[in-house]
């Protein structure tokens, strides 16, 4: 079991896959060793709260050799995306165990592509906050130190993937809950645009359209496959995009072609950058310059201060539905002691907030938005650090009474990855930079609404130029 185990770890979903098509390998086999490496090493992270092994092992039993994916291990979040039959806590004790009915659309389809889920990842309650340290749970490490945070709210997908124990994990993204996590543990991650996957059947628009679903992952190839098995509307979508060209698993392989890329080093609400961020936005412009793109120091021109203040009144409002919704689904009263401080105070503040205050923030966002879209009127992509600062020690970003202070440092830490849910835009962040102590920083670039092609094209000509898969931290399965 070992060396399979090490041998199948090293391996990205595609070639894992392939391998159980060409019957090389069996699902069996990549699950049982997939959980070896989850043992090994989730004392150290708290990277998986919820094991799922033996659904696991009879899934894999009786896997057809179907979808691209097909028998290969994967995580899910604790959190929106529901697995029949699996508990859905969303680390709050308010929901207990509840064991959902039914499939999320999300999951079937990751179900389609062959995925097996071993096992739910570790989030923030309610999945509110940048780094992965629950009450109910307790903390996820990050396995480049284990005194940093991994980020949040997808921390524990994200831990579990770079410490090599699946390939890919889902996550899903408010604010920049699959981007923060993927700079912090050294991978790729992917919002894609509003509406291009479903959050159904239970939900249509959350929160005026900002969040996402999809995952953490290590190589681009994955990324894109992985897109392509999931995208796409239900019936009764209240968004939707045009259908792409042509598959993603193929854009890649494309010649990217010559872009205009802005880049940033300077942050939208006027924050200085950590040297190591600065540092790593320089060098991938000149990269991008180097390879035939068109680089400048440019940014979109909007209020930041406006947006941000709008959009926290919106993610408010959407903590104190979420809270409303789940005493719906339960018959069950709220109580303040059954969630953290500050969640509640945040519900608090959404509570506060009128209908007719609540749709004035919308509008206000939608304003600033439409200034902000300008940009890539004449640029491809904007080019930013993923977030202001390197990792932060775990408590760094943990509530300390005041909720108003909590957000500013939080501002500060992921300074850019809200914009592209208010906007909607497709956004990725690329593990293209490590510090003096070898610990990751991702680069950030976001693209017009719908250009998950254009994101793509230029993540593999990076990947090519500066493959990143192979680094392996402190703490790993292999």
């Amino acid at each position: 079991m070992t060396l399979i185990a090490e041998q199948t770890g090293r391996l990205d979903a595609t070639d894992l896959g392939n391998l159980v098509k060409k019957k090389e390998v069996s699902a069996l086999e990549l699950v049982d060793s997939a959980i070896y490496r989850l043992e090994k090493v989730n004392g150290q992270l708290n990277a998986v709260i919820t094991p799922m092994y033996e659904q696991a092992r009879a899934s894999a039993s009786v896997q057809p050799l179907e979808g691209v994916f097909s028998g290969v291990p994967f995580l899910v979040k604790d959190f929106l995306a529901e697995v029949k039959g699996a508990r859905l806590t969303e680390s709050s004790a308010f929901l207990g165990d509840y064991i959902p009915s039914n499939d999320s659309e999300l999951i079937s389809r990751f179900r389609a592509a062959g995925l097996l889920c071993i096992g739910k990842t570790n989030t923030p309650e309610f999945a509110i906050g940048a780094t992965t340290e629950p009450e109910r749970f307790g903390a996820t490490h990050n396995p480049w130190d284990t005194t940093l945070s991994p980020g949040g709210s997808s921390g524990g997908s994200a831990a579990a993937v770079a410490a090599r124990v699946v390939p890919m994990a889902h996550g899903n993204d408010a604010a920049g809950s699959i981007r923060i996590p993927a700079s912090c543990c050294g991978l790729i991650g992917l919002k894609p645009s509003r509406g291009r996957v479903s959050l159904g059947p239970l939900y249509g628009d959350l929160f005026g359209g900002i969040i996402s679903e999809f995952a953490v992952t290590r190589t681009v190839r994955d990324t894109a496959s992985l897109l392509d098995a999931i995208a796409g509307p239900m019936t009764g979508e209240p968004y939707s995009l045009p259908a792409p060209e042509r598959p993603y698993s193929e854009e890649i392989k494309r010649e990217p072609g010559k872009f205009r890329i802005g880049f940033s080093a300077t942050t939208p609400l006027g924050d200085d950058l950590h040297p190591e961020c600065d540092r790593a936005v320089r060098d991938v412009a000149k990269l991008c310059e180097g390879i035939g793109h068109e680089v400048e120091e440019q940014a979109p021109d909007y209020d930041a201060m406006r947006l941000w203040s709008n959009l926290t009144t919106m993610l408010a409002s959407g903590v104190s539905w979420a809270m409303q919704d789940w005493s719906r689904r339960l018959g069950r009263p709220l109580a303040p002691e059954l969630f953290e401080p500050f969640v509640w105070a945040f519900a608090e503040r959404g509570r506060s907030v009128s209908a007719t205050d609540y749709l004035l923030a919308v509008q206000d966002v939608q304003a600033e938005v439409r200034r902000y879209s300008r940009f890539f009127e004449s640029y491809d992509l904007w080019l930013t650090p993923t977030l202001g600062k390197p990792p932060v020690p775990l408590g760094t970003l943990k509530y300390d009474g005041d909720p108003v202070e909590l957000r500013r440092r939080t501002a500060r830490f992921s300074p850019f990855t809200y914009i592209a849910n208010a906007t909607g835009q497709p956004a990725i962040s690329l593990p293209m930079h490590w510090s003096e102590t070898g610990i990751p920083i991702g680069v950030h670039f976001t693209a017009q609404m719908g250009g998950e092609n254009t994101l793509l094209r230029i993540s593999a000509q990076l990947e090519q130029a500066r493959p990143w898969n192979e680094k392996s931290p402190a703490v790993c399965a292999l």
